[in-house]
C-alpha cells in the first residue's frame, strides 16, 4: 500500500499558502514546504515566508532549516521530505506537499535516485583544474558537445553539476540526463493527488506586482542589508533567490531602487510563466482555476475534498 500525500502547488503569488491552511485543517494535514528559498533563516520577506500567526496551529516542516551561506538542493530536498514524512505518518496525519518548485516535487513524488554512487576522483581533480585555469565556460562548451541536454539545463556558472555531468558520462558513457529522464519516468511511489492552483494571468500578474510592493513596506531593502552585514555574498546559493539579488545589486550601486523593483516583477512573472509550464508537463495533475470557482475557497475546499475522497486518501 502506498501512504497518501496530497500536492498543492502552483505558481508563486496564486494563493497556495491560505489554501494549504484550510485543507490541512480539514483533513488532519501537517505541511512540508517545497521552496527553495523558505528553508533559509533570516530570509523571511523575500521568500514570502509563512508567519507563524498564518500557520494557525498547522505543523510546517523544511522551514527555517538552514543558515543562508548552507548550499539547498534537490537531494537535500528529499531527505528531509522523507525525514519529515515518517514524522507524519507515525503520527497518523496526512502530510501536503505545498509550493511551487515543480522540480523538488517531482524528485519526491517518484523517488528520483539522484545518487549516481559511482565517482572517478581523478578525472574530476583534472576537471576541476581545468576550470580554474580557463574558466567555468570551457566546461560548459565540453558538457554541450556530449550531452546538449544537460548543458541547456545547467548554468555554467553552476560548476559542481556540470563537473558531475561531465564525470558521469566519463564514467557510464552516456548523459546524465538520459539517466534523470529516466528516473523521472517511474511511477509515483505515493499514492497521491497533485492538486495545481492557478488563476487568470493578467489578475496572477497584478497579485505579484502587488506582493512586491508589500515586500518593500515590511522591508525588504532592510532584510538585505542585515543579511549583507552577516557576510552574505551574491555567490551564495540563498542570494540568488528572486528580490535578494536585485536588491543587493541596488546597495552596491549597479541600480537604481526603482530600477531593482522593476526587474524584480518583470522577472517573477517570468519565473511564474516558467512555473506554469513545468506543471503543464506533469501528466497526472490536476487543475484548480481560481476563476472557475468564482474564487470561493469552500467551493475550491469541496472539489479537492472530492477529489482525495475518490483516490482513498481520506474516508
Amino acid at each position: 500500500m502506498k501512504q497518501p500525500m496530497v500536492i498543492l502547488a502552483g505558481p508563486t503569488a496564486v494563493g497556495k499558502t491560505s489554501l494549504s491552511i484550510a485543507l490541512a485543517k480539514r483533513i488532519d494535514g501537517e505541511i512540508i514546504s517545497a521552496d527553495s528559498m523558505q528553508v533559509y533563516q533570516y530570509m523571511d520577506i523575500g521568500s514570502a515566508k509563512i508567519t507563524e500567526q498564518e500557520m494557525e496551529g498547522v505543523p510546517h516542516h523544511l522551514i527555517d532549516i538552514l543558515e543562508p551561506a548552507e548550499e539547498f538542493n534537490v537531494v537535500l530536498f528529499q531527505q528531509k521530505c522523507k525525514e519529515a514524512l515518517k514524522g507524519i505518518y507515525d503520527r497518523g496525519h496526512i502530510p501536503i506537499v505545498a509550493g511551487g518548485t515543480g522540480f523538488y516535487i517531482q524528485a519526491l513524488l517518484r523517488d528520483i535516485d539522484f545518487t549516481e554512487n559511482e565517482e572517478n576522483k581523478a578525472y574530476r581533480e583534472v576537471l576541476e583544474q581545468l576550470a580554474a585555469r580557463e574558466g567555468a565556460e570551457t566546461l560548459h562548451q565540453m558538457l554541450a558537445q556530449v550531452d546538449p541536454v544537460s548543458a541547456r539545463e545547467i548554468h555554467a556558472n553552476n560548476i559542481k553539476r556540470v563537473i558531475r555531468a561531465l564525470e558521469y558520462y566519463e564514467l557510464t558513457g552516456e548523459p546524465i540526463s538520459k539517466h534523470n529522464e529516466q528516473e523521472r519516468q517511474k511511477e509515483n511511489a505515493y499514492n497521491a493527488c497533485y492538486f495545481v492552483l492557478n488563476d487568470l494571468r493578467e489578475r496572477l500578474y497584478a497579485s505579484i506586482d502587488l506582493r512586491v510592493d508589500k515586500m518593500l513596506d515590511r522591508g525588504l531593502v532592510e532584510e538585505v542589508c542585515r543579511l549583507r552585514d552577516m557576510g552574505c555574498k551574491r555567490g551564495m546559493v540563498s542570494m540568488q533567490g528572486l528580490g535578494y539579488k536585485e536588491i543587493l545589486d541596488y546597495l552596491e550601486g549597479a541600480c537604481t531602487l526603482e530600477e531593482a523593483v522593476y526587474l524584480i516583477k518583470r522577472d517573477t512573472r517570468h519565473f511564474a510563466k516558467r512555473q506554469l509550464t513545468w506543471f503543464k508537463r506533469e501528466p497526472e495533475v490536476i487543475w484548480v482555476n481560481k476563476n472557475e470557482f468564482n474564487y470561493d475557497e469552500d467551493r475550491i475546499l469541496e472539489f479537492m475534498l472530492e477529489h482525495l475522497q475518490k483516490q482513498g486518501i481520506i474516508g
